[in-house]
């Protein structure tokens, strides 16, 4: 089995407003850098147009709404980006490019090897998480049992 995980945000600005322009530059890096890791499998791609990312991949009406899917062979390959590479620097600033979520935007589940999730099966796995909380079917980091880098970056 591999991880699939599903994070949605709503910019705090249009993609090209200048109060985004140093996330939306930082894009290409990153995702290339993902791509990269050991144990990536899958990325969600969007228009392939420079600095973009996966930003044309918005949720509804909403171009400041994005979705960023990707797939790993595992909980500590996933880990590995997120919390021990440039990524964690990014993540640790959300707040400036984002606006604060008031509901869960996160969500992992566990797909069959060569399985490429779209964006209605991740959202309607955020929503089971929103739903039940933790389950088989949807679960955050704290409903991982493995998940042993993001305690070490909560906590540390």
């Amino acid at each position: 089995m591999h991880l699939a995980e599903l994070n949605i945000g709503r910019l705090v600005a249009p993609t090209d407003d200048p109060r985004v322009a140093e996330f939306m530059e930082a894009l290409d890096l990153i995702n290339g850098m993902g791509k990269r890791m050991p144990g990536f499998v899958w990325m969600m791609e969007g228009s392939g147009e420079p600095g973009t990312g996966n930003t044309e991949n918005s949720i509804g009406d909403d171009a400041q709404f994005v979705a960023n899917l990707t797939v790993w062979e595992s909980v500590e390959t996933l880990e590995n980006f997120v919390w021990n590479t440039v990524h964690a620097k990014f993540y640790e600033r959300r707040k400036e490019w984002f606006e604060v979520m008031g509901n869960m935007h996160f969500v992992m589940w566990w797909i069959k090897e060569g399985h490429r999730p779209g964006l209605d099966e991740a959202l309607g796995r955020l929503e089971d998480l929103r739903k039940n909380g933790n389950s088989e079917r949807a679960f955050g980091w704290d409903g991982l049992t493995g998940a042993r880098a993001r305690k070490a970056a909560v906590c540390g």
